[in-house]
């Protein structure tokens, strides 16, 4: 296969089933002390800034010292509402973990150490291999998966934007085992509990598309069995990180093409 020097050998978009997360709260309120301008000379090691996440405020900041200043695996720097920039931090021999996000693409800048980033279509493909540095950027698009490792002897320190949000606003996560706790109830939002980024009513809005197809089914006399396997079914890719609308597309194509048998047996079944 032939691979260009200045990409990865395929362009167009996939999908798998895997987590992805749409974090950010729909506000565009600022940050109630008003716009945030970081003066660059006090991000030193001697007189750093603090690290908390900033979004949905003008900011400015050097981007390269507080990168290097975090020791944490992931912290939130600024969260807006269509893009996320997290700092990291990942001690020699750690990896990110592979992942794929189907709807973010990713962009990674590394400012402190070596490493080895892969990428590729699927989970045993990953066939794009390049080792990075500090200055070295790594451009992951929506459905690649990927992972990035510290092969050096010293902390590999990164920053990744995301767009759009793949993390909840003023996420913190000090080890990586931490982040993989799967403890997605962080955050509360005017008093509501946050999970998986979004609070109970951002999931009845998200999820409405599903209800009103649903209802129609209803409406044309489709068998009750088939309408609720058909939207579980919507609903856990939806969880997975699909978008409803593609969520509904996909499982209306398994019943269609005959990938799901007992979907196509389901739907002739008396109401």
């Amino acid at each position: 296969m032939y691979y260009s020097p200045y990409g990865y050998p395929y362009q167009q978009p996939y999908y798998s089933i895997a987590p992805m997360y749409h974090y950010a709260v729909n506000t565009n309120q600022w940050n109630p002390q008003g716009p945030v301008l970081v003066n660059q000379t006090n991000s030193s090691k001697n007189n750093s800034v603090p690290i908390s996440d900033y979004g949905r405020s003008p900011f400015v900041i050097n981007i390269n010292e507080v990168t290097k200043q975090n020791d944490t695996y992931r912290t939130a720097l600024w969260t807006g509402n269509h893009l996320q920039t997290t700092l990291m931090s990942l001690n020699p021999g750690e990896d990110i973990g592979l992942e794929m996000h189907p709807d973010v693409d990713q962009f990674l800048r590394i400012e402190q150490g070596h490493g080895i980033t892969q990428m590729g279509k699927n989970q045993s493909q990953l066939d794009f291999i390049r080792s990075v540095k500090d200055e070295s950027a790594i451009f992951i698009p929506a459905g690649t998966w990927h992972n990035l490792t510290n092969t050096g002897n010293i902390p590999l320190k990164l920053y990744s934007i995301y767009a759009p949000p793949n993390h909840p606003f003023g996420t913190v996560q000090s080890t990586k085992a931490e982040a993989m706790s799967g403890n997605r109830v962080n955050a509360h939002h005017n008093g509501s509990p946050i999970i998986g980024g979004k609070t109970p009513d951002d999931w009845v809005r998200h999820t409405e598309f599903l209800v009103n197809e649903g209802l129609e089914d209803v409406k044309r006399g489709i068998n009750t069995t088939h309408i609720l396997q058909e939207f579980i079914l919507m609903g856990v890719l939806v969880g997975q990180g699909y978008a409803p609308e593609k969520a509904y597309e996909l499982v209306e194509e398994w019943e269609r093409t005959g990938v799901s048998k007992l979907l196509q047996q389901s739907k002739k079944r008396e109401s």
